[in-house]
């Protein structure tokens, strides 16, 4: 039996005022289907937590199949527990953890080459506050983000498609996927 890795699977756009609709029990059906195993979801948002042995060409075909069965094809990031363990241990506002839906972590497939940081400053409000290290980009924004300039602009200046999660649904995904570890063969 091939070794399995533990991987954090996320869908952006999905089950969002009634567009992209997928139920979570037919994302773990899918992504059983493509050799996860294990599979858990958490909230109805797109995050998945699972074993795979080979998740090289899991994002692309996971779209593909979306898009097959369900008419639309979100983009989807899939990484190891490592690359989620990094992001957290890099969180560069400590003090956000205390208000965890203030706290926001941008997911990227690579790290970007030419962020316009100027342009991502000129849309931060005062009591927002923000770092790009490596493929993830960091969020705090008190006064939530459904109004934020900055959280809306930020790919255009980053000029990498990307995800947001909150600190509490990163903090969910990484206790599930060290279950999922330690339960591993």
């Amino acid at each position: 039996m091939p070794t399995m890795k533990t991987c954090i699977v996320l869908l952006r756009g999905i089950n969002v005022g009634g567009n992209a609709v997928l139920s979570m029990k037919t994302l773990c059906r899918l992504l059983e289907d493509l050799g996860a195993q294990a599979v858990r979801t958490y909230i109805q948002s797109g995050n998945a937590v699972l074993q795979i042995a080979n998740d090289a060409h899991l994002a692309p075909r996971l779209t593909e199949v979306i898009q097959r069965q369900c008419g639309f094809a979100p983009a989807v990031w899939v990484m190891p527990v490592q690359a989620l363990a990094l992001a957290m241990a890099n969180n560069p506002f400590p003090h956000a953890v205390a208000e965890p839906s203030s706290l926001h972590l941008g997911f990227m497939a690579d790290t970007p080459k030419a962020p316009d940081m100027q342009k991502l400053q000129s849309l931060q409000a005062a009591s927002e506050q923000f770092r790009l290290i490596g493929p993830v980009f960091y969020l705090h924004a008190p006064d939530g983000i459904g109004r934020s300039k900055l959280a809306a602009g930020t790919e255009k200046c980053i000029g990498l498609p990307m995800t947001l999660r909150n600190w509490r649904t990163v903090s969910a995904l990484a206790e599930m996927a060290q279950a999922s570890s330690a339960a591993a063969p």
